[in-house]
């Protein structure tokens, strides 16, 4: 058990850290307190892993159509709904939270690259026989 709390706790600091830094670099970004830092960083993860594919699913003909770029639409609005559902959470616009998803996005896919990964999961191995079929 404790082998998938570890990645799940790592994967909410990232999201916590990119979300106070994002607070720190665009002004339309406002946390009242750490507790709703670290609640909306938990929100935004289950969001991302439960809303989100639905609304991937749903917009899928509008998302072919603008050549993925409609993906960028999706993230500003998931982190518009956690600032929706946590009250020390402000996000001033949805531009602001259309630039604010980009930079998370990228902020948390660096810190992910930089930390080691014990995970096996990730490793293609060749069969032992030599034959993948």
């Amino acid at each position: 058990m404790l082998d998938n709390l570890t990645p799940f706790l790592l994967h909410w600091a990232i999201t916590a850290i990119a979300l106070w830094v994002a607070s720190l670099l665009f002004q339309g970004i406002r946390f009242s307190s750490t507790a709703s830092l670290i609640i909306s960083a938990l929100l935004l993860g289950f969001a991302n892993a439960i809303v989100k594919p639905l609304l991937i699913i749903l917009t899928l003909p509008l998302t072919f159509l603008t050549f993925g770029l409609f993906l960028l639409v999706i993230n500003a609005l998931m982190i518009l709904l956690v600032a929706s559902l946590v009250s020390g959470f402000k996000v001033s616009s949805f531009w602001t939270a259309f630039f604010a998803s980009i930079f998370i996005s990228v902020f948390s896919l660096l810190i992910g690259a930089i930390l080691p990964s014990d995970s096996p999961a990730h490793e293609i191995q060749m069969p032992h026989s030599g034959r993948w079929l």
